[in-house]
């Protein structure tokens, strides 16, 4: 990092947070923008295609290579700067700037990598995103062969897979196999030269832009990673997840949801259980063979336009779509499974007018299952929960088509399709139609839905009127024909009544400022408008922000049958 002779309070405190995040892309929150300095800016100005400029220009110190966006379009720059791998602390103001007594805190209250990302404009809806995690142990049965232990997360869904191979340290195919099957977008490893040579040669090969993260050791060792997963799930052990034998799978596991912890600062309770990855119940089809059956992607071009995935794929939601793709990575080998699944299919490919009934409820439903995650992360807007509000509208009416349906696995579907009815009247009696994607610009809440809320929002907009008619009062109640009301950044509001009619001022106004040819008052009446009006924006803003998140918080704590329904 470049050094400087003397560091400004402000560059030192960047310097402080940049220590315990090196290995990421600091944006350092300034007013209206994400700062970057030193190596950081030097590095993003070129990924981003923005201007490198510096602090100290002119000084006669060594100058600081800057640069910045814009906090309000951030998300197109996190975009491209995770698209080529990179890894984004966003540290924030932690405290009210007029409040603070000499520079502002400020704290990393997120890290965004490629595997951790959970905003929509930064996601495929049709593909999971997940991230990895990969140890590598020798068993001591068989020196031979090595153990290794593997899991997936996909933070924006919260499906959690684990699972434990034995194979040849030099060709780990079912390892290779599960990574190019679900594609990760980050790969998780201890930071040590004793991983697997041989595998991460292979992944250089087969997932050449698969971004790679070390961790210290201690991140992986067992004690550590079992008790992460055992705290998350609030359980004694494993065994109801019926992956307690796996030990190396244990530990990924834990190291990955350690990670997340770590990144997000924030409760991930959406991921509520811990899958083994399927062997058996599952039709087992390596690399080659869906490259050549072209399930996902083409051979040529590897695009998806042109497989077996883009013909089949109607779906109706990114769920849905999500599903497919799992489907034809993962086919059926259960009869009983696949029978069940073909009549429900068989139904619909009969039944025209349900089957379009259906679709046409379907589309009106948006991706439930990262709403929720991001209600949980804490990261919902009011556009979120516009389109949840929304999705949770149709369901009364997706469930009485499906109790129309005479199949065994559409009826079971019907019989456990939560409506949500709660939550959805919640949102309704709540989220304003126009609600906008920032926390603080107000309009978040209807009116009617908040009184204290409500009031606030009435002397905003009626208070010009409020004005007059408190004016028009005085001047029947006084008789002095030309009192004005009037208001000024000095002495905030005040009645103006010139000296001519200085007699007959009632005694109950208090003297606030005495001008040449005029004095100015104030009434208890006018003072208490003038602390309701004064600040009114900052206390709805506050007020309404304050509602929004408890209402956020109610729905992240309904996370469990959102997920079941989406």
């Amino acid at each position: 990092m470049t050094k400087v002779a003397k560091l400004t309070p402000m560059l030192q405190q960047y310097i402080d947070i940049k220590e315990q995040h090196q290995d990421t892309i600091l944006f350092y929150r300034m007013g209206d923008f994400y700062e970057m300095f030193f190596d950081d800016a030097i590095i993003a100005s070129k990924i981003l295609n923005i201007t490198l400029t510096s602090r100290n220009k002119k000084t006669d110190e060594v100058q600081v290579p800057m640069c910045g966006v814009p906090y309000h379009a951030v998300q197109t720059y996190l975009s491209k700067l995770i698209q080529a791998g990179k890894r984004v602390a966003i540290c924030e103001q932690v405290e009210d700037p007029s409040q603070a007594k000499g520079i502002v805190k400020r704290d990393v209250v997120r890290v965004v990598s490629p595997g951790v990302v959970v905003d929509d404009t930064l996601l495929d809806d049709k593909s999971n995103n997940y991230i990895c995690s990969i140890t590598a142990k020798e068993p001591s049965v068989n020196a031979a062969k090595t153990l290794f232990g593997i899991s997936f997360l996909d933070v924006s869904t919260g499906h959690f897979l684990v699972g434990e191979f034995v194979e040849k340290d030099d060709n780990p195919e079912q390892v290779l196999d599960q990574l190019t099957r679900l594609s990760p977008s980050e790969l998780l490893i201890a930071d040590s030269e004793n991983f697997s040579p041989s595998l991460l040669s292979l992944i250089k090969v087969f997932l050449p832009d698969l971004c790679i993260t070390s961790r210290d050791e201690d991140c992986f060792l067992q004690e550590n990673t079992q008790e992460i997963l055992l705290e998350h799930f609030n359980v004694l052990n494993l065994n109801g997840f019926g992956c307690e034998i796996f030990t190396q799978g244990v530990i990924a596991a834990g190291a990955l949801l350690g990670y997340v912890k770590e990144t997000q600062k924030t409760s991930v309770d959406h991921i509520e259980r811990l899958t083994p990855i399927e062997t058996t119940a599952t039709l087992q089809l390596d690399d080659a063979s869906r490259r050549n059956l072209e399930l996902i992607q083409t051979i040529a071009g590897a695009q998806r336009q042109g497989s077996l995935l883009s013909v089949l794929d109607h779906t109706c939601t990114p769920m849905g779509a999500r599903m497919l793709k799992n489907n034809l990575l993962f086919p059926l080998q259960s009869r009983e499974r696949i029978i069940n699944r073909l009549d429900a299919v068989t139904y619909f490919y009969k039944n025209t007018a349900a089957r379009e009934d259906l679709r046409e409820l379907l589309q009106t439903v948006y991706d439930l299952e990262r709403l929720n995650s991001r209600m949980t992360l804490g990261s919902g807007n009011g556009r979120d929960m516009l389109a949840m509000k929304n999705s949770l509208a149709s369901l009364p009416d997706i469930q009485a088509c499906l109790q129309a349906c005479d199949t065994t696995k559409l009826l079971q579907i019907h019989k456990e399709l939560d409506i949500l009815e709660d939550l959805y009247q919640l949102l309704d009696s709540s989220i304003n139609d126009e609600a906008p994607v920032t926390l603080r610009e107000g309009n978040l809440l209807k009116e009617g839905y908040n009184e204290e809320l409500d009031e606030l929002v009435s002397i905003l907009r009626d208070g010009k009127k409020l004005i007059l008619d408190l004016e028009n009062k005085e001047r029947e109640a006084t008789g002095i024909g030309k009192l004005k009301v009037g208001f000024n950044k000095v002495f905030g509001y005040f009645i103006e009544v010139s000296k001519l009619h200085s007699e007959k001022v009632p005694e109950y106004y208090i003297r606030k400022q005495t001008l040449v040819n005029a004095e100015r008052f104030i009434t208890p009446e006018l003072k208490e408008f003038e602390n309701k009006v004064l600040g009114a924006q900052d206390r709805r803003v506050e007020l309404e922000y304050k509602l929004f998140t408890e209402i956020r918080t109610i729905l992240a704590e309904n996370s469990s049958r959102i997920l079941k329904t989406a």
